[in-house]
């Protein structure tokens, strides 16, 4: 007589698939089937991003314009007539109204001035300045002076001191020199030629790698926080999951099947997020008339392979960190606040990527869960990643996703836990 034990582990496989596969539906159904849900999690993200990033670069360059077109407020005290005619040819009083003060002004009054940003820029030479100039001869000779006088937190006073002294002060220290020395070139020892060797897409990548491990990092667990207290806590407040649990499924096959679908549903929203970030980067530059061009980046096959694995451990982790704090929880308000300080850590990790572009890591940091999966999504983005640093970062993240998946299965199998006894 033949025997079918052999078969009957895989007919219980099967059927806990199957209930998984039922809940992951379920959970899919809920979110696509509310249009509500759709636009605020995939839509208006998008939306707010795009709008944000270009309104900043709008903002910022009508800023720079206004300052442009800002009239500077000047006085000079103590101006040599010998300089007039290169006041008049520099440009500068294109765009300033220029007072002159005679020696007996007060500089204390103006100072004031400067800090009420009733006036843009002071400028003050030395008196007999022209004599002293012609009279250096030695070294130890005294050497005049032209101060300055303006306010570093007034934009249209730096505007000021930054014109005056680029299109007045150089060139007069120049003709000055020339003046003295007859040949300029007498200072010059050597040249300096440079030629930039660079790969262009490695030096766009610098920049996104600066910015999008920490936008990856969080814009994941945003997904995941809002998602995973709805699913588990807010059907325990709904009191379906208390049916839901009631059913022949098994309980294990009901954490499979929410993780799944959270994990899913996660991702795509951090496609979002992502996408639109770099949509709307290149669109604030363009407002503010960089003259660098748009920002691309092309990636490797490999690469493109790599982000996404690098992606997918981290939501399998953060899905399960959260779907964990929202089992204990007993309503949504309680699970939000547990939550707080694993968004704390995830924020303060993203953030330490950003300010660590270039220096070269030890590996053990790879094997630091959040942290080593930014580092790993830096390293993506400058085509730096070594196998090594890959598997190790996704490795130890998703060890720690399956503890934590384990942990939420014996929780759901607590009836103390799961009906808030």
């Amino acid at each position: 007589m033949l025997s079918f034990n052999y078969l009957k582990p895989i007919i219980r496989r099967k059927h806990k698939m199957k209930g998984a596969n039922i809940i992951f539906k379920k959970e899919l159904r809920r979110i696509f089937q509310d249009k509500k849900m759709i636009f605020s999690l995939f839509i208006l993200p998008a939306i707010v991003i795009i709008g944000m990033y270009s309104l900043i670069g709008v903002m910022m360059n009508r800023m720079a314009v206004d300052i442009k077109k800002h009239e500077s407020i000047v006085y000079i005290q103590n101006l040599p007539k010998e300089y007039e005619g290169l006041l008049k040819a520099s440009g500068f009083l294109e765009g300033a109204k220029v007072t002159y003060l005679t020696k007996e002004s007060s500089v204390k009054d103006y100072e004031n001035k400067i800090l009420e940003e009733s006036i843009d820029l002071l400028v003050s030479f030395e008196e007999n300045f022209n004599n002293s100039v012609a009279s250096y001869g030695k070294s130890g000779d005294v050497i005049p002076k032209v101060t300055l006088y303006y306010n570093t937190t007034g934009k249209y006073s730096t505007e000021a001191e930054s014109n005056f002294r680029t299109l007045v002060l150089e060139p007069l220290q120049q003709q000055l020199l020339a003046k003295r020395l007859g040949n300029l070139e007498v200072l010059q020892v050597f040249q300096i030629a440079e030629k930039v060797i660079v790969d262009a897409d490695k030096q766009n990548g610098q920049f996104l790698a600066m910015l999008l491990p920490y936008m990856i990092t969080f814009m994941l667990f945003v997904g995941a926080m809002s998602l995973g207290v709805d699913a588990i806590t807010g059907e325990k407040e709904r009191q379906t999951m208390a049916k839901l649990l009631l059913t022949p499924i098994n309980r294990s096959e009901i954490v499979f099947g929410k993780l799944s679908s959270l994990a899913v549903l996660s991702s795509i929203s951090a496609v979002v997020y992502a996408v639109s970030m770099i949509i709307a980067m290149p669109m604030m530059e363009r407002n503010l008339g960089s003259q660098g061009g748009p920002i691309s980046v092309r990636f490797e096959v490999t690469q493109v392979v790599a982000l996404f694995i690098t992606m997918i451990v981290m939501v399998y982790l953060y899905v399960g960190l959260v779907a964990l704090v929202s089992v204990f929880a007993k309503t949504a308000k309680e699970a939000s606040s547990y939550i707080s300080p694993l968004y704390i850590v995830i924020i303060v990790a993203g953030m330490l990527t950003m300010f660590q572009g270039g220096i070269e890591k030890p590996l053990y940091q790879y094997a630091i869960p959040v942290y080593g999966n930014s580092l790993a999504i830096q390293n993506i983005m400058t085509n730096e990643l070594t196998l090594t640093q890959f598997t190790i970062s996704s490795c130890s993240t998703l060890i720690l996703a399956i503890f934590v998946t384990i942990a939420i299965a014996k929780a759901f199998n607590s009836e103390k836990i799961m009906f808030n006894a």
